[in-house]
């Protein structure tokens, strides 16, 4: 067993202000070569790399030993920092390498099942099963550390700001969020369960109650559900809550913090106020409520223009209330061919839309797939609408309202992908509000909050509650990047009566509402001052700022898509004693 040489700098900061300077390191080989009578290797720590140097002028006991080094054995080295004669530009310390003049070997190691490189291109499941080696890559510690800098802005900003951390329960109540949970049965009190929370909604709303004025807390959030890119069964939240504040009060402190945010670990400078979009705006300009503003596209209605007409597509969609809109691709008519048309349309089925109109504009005439369908100057009228020049490509969907939506804010955002539009350089945040406070389920015939049953109804809509809830807006708020959602909150209900009257409206029953929100709604009885908060998604945060395009590049220990732990093989079965101890029987049909 070796003593651990204290080591003095870190392999990647090590640069041609170091040179001549006696220097201790500590870390793994990444790769060994020997010349004969030079043996070079690249030392790697969290930092970076650096090539160290053995030499015929060292002792040749030491050079002997440097000769059994192998990829990702653990040594100590000391050594000189000398000015590298062939120069690496493609690493930060190529300009310098270290001559070694003692060496310690802590251990050694097998070949590893995966390069320990940033480009290894091997399967994400591999690699996740081998995480621990995995990290071991500069790139996933910078995304760690870069993780570690967005969570120490966040708790410095906050702290500045007078919130208090609180940690709050990880074993609750069942309560529905709207997605399912992660239950935990109790040894003490069989039959019995407790959730994991899908956030800390509750217990924060109980802080506000308990007179805590302004909470905060980097939370452990779970949810059982399907798994996309940005998603996962468990993840953090950087949770708030604030007391005797309205929509503006939150979004001030928040445009603060993505100010300090920004400054900290993009070295960029945002400026405010944010823009903000109601959603009915975001819907009817971008068709989403997660609109992307880096380019244009946006939605322009033709309901106008072809109210009269009497081509089916178009009639149908309007007299059935829905909705004709299109989207105007300047110079698309060259950049997409009817193959090109025929993929965009097949990829909107997904959203419900049944098929998509072309329109390209030329110098002497249009063509269309609709073209035998209307006459020149009405082609022309409809052209004229989206201000089509020649060379433009026009695309409209016509079918209910939400389809119509979600199919063109789709287009657009794809669309500018492909044409190089997404600039990640870019970031354009801005604020969604005035959302629906309901959405009404079709297949249920019911009507569900659409962020939580806690969200407020702005004042002048209350008296809608019970007549039109459809139209009532809620006092919520989105924070959006890039076309992605960083993260949400609202002005919370504070008043019993009015939570009661919500509840109603959900369809809930007094025994369904005393069951599951029970000790709220008594916490409520005793004085609640008007509050509200939001919650962002730390991952999610992480993984845009950092470039990725994963949530699993900017997490430890991520799970894969099949919610499964690939390092410790998590979920398992239970033994038959610890499921007779929790007094549970598991039939499972096959």
């Amino acid at each position: 067993m070796n003593d651990v040489i204290k080591r003095t700098h870190m392999c990647g900061t090590l640069n041609k202000n170091n040179i001549n300077e006696a220097v201790v390191l500590n870390g793994w080989i990444q790769k060994r070569r020997n010349l004969g009578g030079l043996i070079f290797c690249d030392l790697r720590d969290r930092t970076g790399l650096v090539q160290i140097v053995f030499n015929d002028t060292i002792p040749e006991e030491l050079f002997q030993k440097a000769d059994k080094l192998r990829s990702e054995y653990v040594v100590g080295i000391k050594g000189i920092v000398k000015e590298r004669q062939s120069k690496n530009t493609e690493m930060a310390t190529g300009e310098v390498e270290v001559f070694v003049n003692e060496l310690v070997i802590y251990s050694e190691a097998e070949t590893p099942p995966i390069y320990i490189k940033d480009d290894d291109d091997v399967s994400e499941n591999l690699r996740l099963k081998y995480r621990y080696l995995d990290l071991r890559k500069v790139k996933m510690q910078r995304n760690l550390a870069f993780r570690h800098q967005i969570v120490k802005s966040a708790r410095e900003f906050f702290d500045s700001e007078g919130f208090t951390e609180i940690e709050t329960p990880i074993l609750c109540k069942p309560t529905p969020e709207g997605a399912r949970d992660y239950l935990v049965p109790s040894r003490v009190n069989k039959g019995q369960f407790y959730a994991l929370p899908q956030s800390p909604q509750l217990f924060k709303q109980l802080l506000m109650v308990s007179g805590t004025d302004r909470y905060y807390q980097i939370a452990k959030c779970f949810r059982d559900e399907d798994l996309r890119a940005d998603r996962q069964p468990e993840f953090t939240q950087i949770d708030l809550e604030m007391s005797f504040v309205n929509v503006n009060d939150v979004i001030e402190v928040q445009e603060k913090f993505m100010k300090k945010l920004f400054a900290d670990v993009m070295n960029t400078e945002i400026r405010l106020p944010l823009p903000r979009y109601s959603y009915k705006e975001a819907m009817t300009r971008f068709g989403s409520d997660k609109p992307d503003t880096r380019f244009g596209f946006e939605l322009i209605s033709l309901n106008d223009t072809v109210r009269d007409s009497e081509f089916k597509i178009f009639k149908d969609a309007l007299d059935s209330g829905g909705d004709v809109r299109g989207i105007k691709i300047d110079g698309g008519a060259e950049k997409f061919s009817r193959k090109d048309i025929d993929k965009l349309q097949e990829s909107i089925k997904h959203y419900g839309a049944k098929g998509l109109i072309w329109i390209k504009t030329g110098d002497s005439e249009t063509t269309s797939s609709i073209n035998k369908f209307f006459t020149p100057d009405k082609m022309k009228e409809i052209t004229d609408v989206f201000g089509g020049k020649p060379g433009d490509l026009i695309l409209i969907v016509a079918d209910k309202a939400k389809i119509v939506f979600d199919s063109l804010g789709f287009l657009r955002r794809d669309i500018a992908g492909k044409l190089g539009l997404l600039d990640d350089k870019t970031y354009d945040l801005l604020w969604v509000v005035d959302f629906p406070l309901f959405e009404y389920d079709e297949e249920i015939g019911e009507f569900s909050p659409v962020h939580h049953p806690f969200t407020s109804p702005r004042l002048e809509d209350v008296d809608l509650l019970e007549s039109e809830p459809g139209k009532v807006r809620a006092n919520a708020y989105d924070i959006v990047l890039n076309g992605v959602e960083l993260g949400g909150g609202s002005i919370r209900i504070h008043d019993s009566k009015l939570q009661k009257k919500m509840f109603e409206v959900l369809g809930l029953s007094d025994e369904t509402v005393q069951s599951k929100f029970g000790f709220l709604l008594e916490a409520f009885r005793y004085g609640t001052p008007p509050h509200g908060g939001i919650a962002y998604g730390l991952d999610r945060l992480v993984m845009l700022l950092s470039g990725e395009h994963s949530i699993r590049e900017v997490m430890a220990f991520p799970k894969n898509q099949a919610a499964v732990d690939m390092v410790s093989n998590a979920p398992s079965a239970a033994t038959e004693e610890q499921l007779e101890e929790l007094g549970i029987k598991i039939s499972i049909e096959e």
